[in-house]
C-alpha cells in the first residue's frame, strides 16, 4: 500500500466525538477493555496527505478574512464527477455550497414543504434524516426496504405508490448508497422509482454522500443522470466528508440543475444566515479531490477487505445475525433478532454486552428497525479483528 491505514490513532482527547463518548447512557467498558469505537460514521484512517498538504499550504498565509468560492473549488467538484462518475454538463451554476447535507435537506423541506407536511422516506432511515424531520415539524411516511431470497435489500415499489397515494405526499427523501443498509442502487431501480416520484410530481432530495465509498464491482448510479425529468425534479446532496473522513471541517454541496429549485433551496439558505464556508474545509476538499483520487482507490479496498472478514466471521461464529455485505459505505447493519430469540437476551442487553467489552458500537433500532446494530468498519484491520474477538468471546454466546 502506498498510504498508511494500519496505524492505530489515539484519537481520545483530539476533539474525536467517536472515541471521547459513549453513545449508552451509564455503560462503560470493563476492567481491562480498552475503547474500540465503530459507532460514529467517521474513518479512523490518517487523512489523505493531499488533503494536509492542501491545508497547510493555505495556512501559510497569515490572514482568514472574508473571501468568495474561488474557481478552483468548482473545477475540482466537475472534474471528479466527470472522472468518478461520467457527469458531463455540469456547471458552477449548478453547485451550491451547503453546510452539512442535513442542513441542505433542512433547506428543501422548508422551501418545498410547510409544518405538518408529510413526506416520503425509504426505512431503515438515516437518523440525522429523522432529526430534521421532527426539528422541522414535517411528518414522516415511511416506505420499509425489504430483504429478497438472497438477503439484498429492495425498495417496494407498490408501497411506495400507495403510500404516495394515500398520503397525497409531493416530497420524497431518496438515500443512495443508502444508509445504513448499504445499497448501492442499479440504474434500473433508481430509473423505476424516479418514474413512481414522477407519476405523483414530488420533488426529490437525493443524499449522495457516500457515492464514493462503492465496493468492487459496483458502480454508482447519480440520481440526476437516470433521465431528463429525473435530473430537473431532484436537489442532489453531496459532500467529501465520509470519503475524506473531513466532518470536522464541515462543508457540502448540492447539485440542483433545476433552476426554480436551486433559486428556492439558495434563497431559504441566504435566510438562514448560517450558510457560510470555512476557508480550509474549502482547500480541504479542492485537495481531496484535485490530488487524493489515489488516496480513495486505496481505501475502498481496504474497507472492501474489512467487509469480508466482518461478513465471514459473523456468518462462521454468529449464527442468526443476519448481514448483507455491503456494497457501499463502510458501516455494517446487523440484525440480531433471531439470534436474541434463540438466547432469549433483549437486543439493549446484547448491545450492552458489546459496549461492556470495549467494542462501541451503535443502536440501529434508531434507524427504524427492530433488533439491529450498526457498526462503522472504517478502521485498521487490527482493531475490527480485535473487535470481532470480543464479540465471539464475550457478546455472541
Amino acid at each position: 500500500m502506498n498510504y498508511d491505514f494500519t496505524t492505530v490513532l489515539d484519537r481520545a482527547g483530539h476533539d474525536c466525538l467517536a472515541a471521547d463518548r459513549i453513545p449508552f447512557e451509564g455503560v462503560r467498558p470493563d476492567a481491562g477493555f480498552d475503547a474500540i469505537p465503530m459507532w460514529v460514521a467517521d474513518m479512523a484512517f490518517p487523512t489523505a496527505p493531499p488533503i494536509l498538504d492542501a491545508v497547510r499550504a493555505r495556512m501559510e498565509m497569515p490572514n482568514f478574512g472574508y473571501f468568495a468560492l474561488p474557481k478552483e473549488y468548482y473545477e475540482s467538484i466537475i472534474d471528479w464527477h466527470r472522472t468518478r462518475n461520467g457527469v458531463e454538463g455540469l456547471e458552477p451554476k449548478h453547485i451550491g455550497y451547503e453546510n452539512g447535507v442535513l442542513g441542505g435537506l433542512s433547506s428543501a423541506l422548508q422551501a418545498f414543504t410547510t409544518p405538518g407536511e408529510k413526506l416520503l422516506v425509504h426505512s431503515p432511515t438515516y437518523v440525522g434524516f429523522t432529526h430534521t424531520f421532527e426539528d422541522t415539524g414535517r411528518v414522516v411516511v415511511h416506505s420499509p426496504l425489504k430483504r429478497d431470497e438472497n438477503g439484498v435489500w429492495r425498495m417496494d415499489y407498490e408501497d411506495m405508490d400507495r403510500k404516495l397515494t394515500e398520503h397525497d405526499i409531493h416530497f420524497a427523501v431518496f438515500c443512495s448508497p443508502h444508509n445504513p443498509c448499504g445499497r448501492v442502487w442499479e440504474r434500473e431501480e433508481i430509473e423505476r422509482a424516479m418514474a413512481i416520484y414522477r407519476a405523483h410530481d414530488c420533488i426529490v432530495f437525493s443524499d449522495e454522500i457516500w457515492s464514493d465509498i462503492i465496493m468492487p464491482g459496483y458502480h454508482h448510479i447519480p440520481t440526476q443522470s437516470v433521465s431528463e425529468d429525473a435530473k430537473m425534479r431532484t436537489i442532489a446532496l453531496y459532500a467529501p466528508s465520509k470519503t475524506f473522513s473531513l466532518a470536522g471541517l464541515v462543508g457540502s454541496y448540492h447539485i440542483i440543475y433545476n433552476d426554480h429549485l436551486r433559486a428556492r433551496v439558495e434563497r431559504r439558505g441566504i435566510l438562514s444566515h448560517y450558510n457560510e464556508p470555512n476557508i480550509l474545509s474549502v482547500h480541504a476538499l479542492i485537495g481531496a479531490y484535485r490530488d487524493s483520487a489515489d488516496w480513495c482507490d486505496e481505501m475502498i479496498r481496504v474497507i472492501d477487505e474489512n467487509l469480508t472478514y466482518a461478513c465471514d466471521f459473523i456468518y462462521t461464529y454468529f449464527p442468526g445475525v443476519k448481514v448483507m455485505k455491503p456494497q457501499g459505505t463502510y458501516m455494517l447493519y446487523l440484525d440480531c433478532g433471531e439470534w436474541c430469540r434463540e438466547h432469549g437476551v433483549s437486543i439493549g442487553e446484547l448491545q450492552k454486552r458489546g459496549v461492556k467489552c470495549g467494542v462501541i458500537w451503535q443502536n440501529g433500532e434508531t434507524f427504524f428497525l427492530p433488533d439491529t446494530i450498526r457498526m462503522n468498519l472504517a478502521l485498521p484491520k487490527s482493531r475490527l479483528m480485535e473487535a470481532m474477538d470480543r464479540l465471539k468471546k464475550y457478546v455472541f454466546i
